[in-house]
This record gives structure tokens, C-alpha cells and sequence, in this order.
């Protein structure tokens, strides 16, 4: 394994292929630490999400793609992981899919006196996005935007209800 842990663009290369086959979306390559405690971590996603024994049947797979295309040189960790709820954004294609969900942008510079922007994510092209902010829309190019994510949005939990009150609502038909 000659190659270095340094081009995303080789990971990349090398794992697309081989989730695709398995049904999964590439999400993101990142690579951090040096010597014997480097990891490469890929998150991997598809409709539906993805559960343990699916990122368990990808890690291997994804390995050897790795060590064939000769990827990584010297030792490391591999970690396959879902996205989670509050998701990275990077690609475009990535925003467009995300369009009419709420996002946290980090912008380069500052936009409308701030660097962090949270909003309806309410459109996106080929040359950026249009973030709604308090009423306000707001147009980053993606060159401007640092980092975006999906955010959840934690909303109450429903009142439980007791035994008498369940009965009364059944036989309301509510």
C-alpha cells in the first residue's frame, strides 16, 4: 500500500463503487490521526437509514476496495457509520435532496452580521443555496459556505394518557 491517507478523492474512488453494489450512498470520506492510530470513517447512508449489520457486511468489502486501489498506505482503523440525524451537507445534489428541512450553515465570512446561520433550507442549485432565516432569505454560494448539516429538531413528547381517558377517546371516535 503506497498510496497516501491524504486524497479523499482516492477513498472516494475506491468505496463509491463497492457501496453502490451494496445498495448505499457514499456520504463522506474523512481521515484523521497519524502513525498506527489512523482512521478513515465513511459514512454511509440509503432510504430507510442503515442499521449495524448493514455497516457490519460493508466494512470488508470497502477494505478491500481500499487495499486493491493500494488507498491507504500503512496501517489504520476503519469505521463505517450512518450519517445520523444531524447530517452533513456537502455536495449539492446533497442540499437539493434536503430542501424544506431546516440546516445550521457555517459560512467563510460573515452574511447578514453573522458566520452561523440556522433556517428552512428552501433552495438549491448548481451555484448554491437559499436559506431562510427568521423571514429573511439568504443566498450562499457553496465556495462561501465552511460546513452545513441537517438539525433536528427535538419537538415535545405527546401527553400520556391513562386507561379512562384512552376508553373515552375510543369510544369518541377522536
Amino acid at each position: 500500500m503506497r498510496g497516501a491517507l491524504t486524497d479523499q478523492n482516492v477513498l472516494r474512488a475506491a468505496a463509491e463503487p463497492v457501496l453502490s453494489s451494496l445498495g448505499l450512498e457514499l456520504v463522506d470520506v474523512e481521515f484523521e490521526g497519524s502513525g498506527r492510530a489512523r482512521t478513515v470513517r465513511v459514512t454511509v447512508d440509503r432510504d430507510g437509514g442503515v442499521d449495524l449489520d448493514t455497516l457490519a457486511e460493508a466494512t470488508r468489502p470497502v477494505a478491500e476496495a481500499f487495499d486493491a486501489a493500494d488507498a491507504v498506505s500503512g496501517p489504520y482503523n476503519l469505521e463505517l457509520s450512518s450519517p445520523g440525524v444531524e447530517r452533513p451537507l456537502r455536495r449539492p445534489a446533497e442540499f437539493r435532496r434536503f430542501v424544506g428541512t431546516p440546516i445550521s450553515v457555517k459560512s467563510h465570512d460573515p452574511l447578514a452580521g453573522a458566520r452561523r446561520h440556522r433556517g428552512l433550507l428552501v433552495a438549491a442549485d448548481d451555484g448554491g443555496i437559499d436559506l431562510e432565516v427568521d423571514g429573511e432569505r439568504r443566498r450562499f454560494s457553496y465556495d462561501a459556505i465552511a460546513s452545513a448539516r441537517t438539525v433536528f429538531e427535538w419537538g415535545p413528547a405527546p401527553k400520556p394518557i391513562g386507561p379512562a381517558k384512552r376508553a373515552a377517546k375510543e369510544r369518541s371516535g377522536r
